[in-house]
């Protein structure tokens, strides 16, 4: 089983819940309709990962989010997700109304920083993305269509967060190809506080 790290503890999710099309301007980037609901779908503990991998036939797009360690439906751990997607595979599969696994949720598809404890507060965090030095994506609280604690009541309608599940809350705009030795840099935020930094070189 794939761990994550929350204040350098190893922990277990059994599964990533993941949040789609929940920021306005990367709905429009990407064409899509604004949902009448939470869009989720759900990545399996196989999924994750602490490395950036490309692909030997499919192109790997990248989406970062802020995202959160639950127990008991609270957010008691934030960090930085990467939600990797082979997007022409996506787009075939919408095509055709299929479901997004072969897409989403392939393996070292959820790429993680460390967690940081916090005290189910998210309402002042944000998160930058920096790829080879340049801010290319910046996702915060108010950007978000759906709240995070309106997500969880939204997935417990209808399936359980178990204890050290991940919530990725979608990505917004800035989206774009992953490619071999480029630098990721992921910053999350409390107000100005600097909570977790963590790069990464593409595979």
């Amino acid at each position: 089983m794939q761990t994550v790290l929350l204040n350098g503890q190893q922990i277990t999710p059994s599964k990533v819940v993941c949040i789609g099309r929940n920021y306005v301007e990367h709905i429009a980037e990407l064409n899509n309709e604004v949902p009448t609901e939470p869009v989720i779908f759900v990545k399996p503990n196989s999924a994750i990962s602490t490395e950036i991998k490309t692909h030997a036939v499919d192109a790997i797009h990248y989406e970062a989010e802020l995202s959160f360690i639950i127990e008991n439906n609270q957010f008691i751990g934030a960090g930085i997700g990467l939600d990797l997607t082979k997007r022409e595979v996506q787009s075939v599969l919408k095509s055709k109304s299929l479901p997004w696994e072969r897409a989403k949720a392939f393996d070292a598809s959820a790429v993680f920083s460390e967690f940081v404890a916090i005290d189910n507060k998210v309402e002042s965090l944000s998160l930058v993305l920096l790829i080879n030095d340049d801010i290319i994506q910046q996702a915060n609280y108010e950007l978000m269509i759906y709240k995070p604690a309106q997500i969880v009541a939204a997935v417990n309608e209808f399936m359980s967060f178990e204890t050290h599940d991940i919530l990725m809350t979608g990505t917004p705009k800035g989206v774009g190809k992953v490619n071999k030795g480029d630098r990721f840099t992921g910053q999350l935020y409390d107000q100005d506080t600097l909570l977790v930094t963590q790069t990464w070189t593409v595979l």
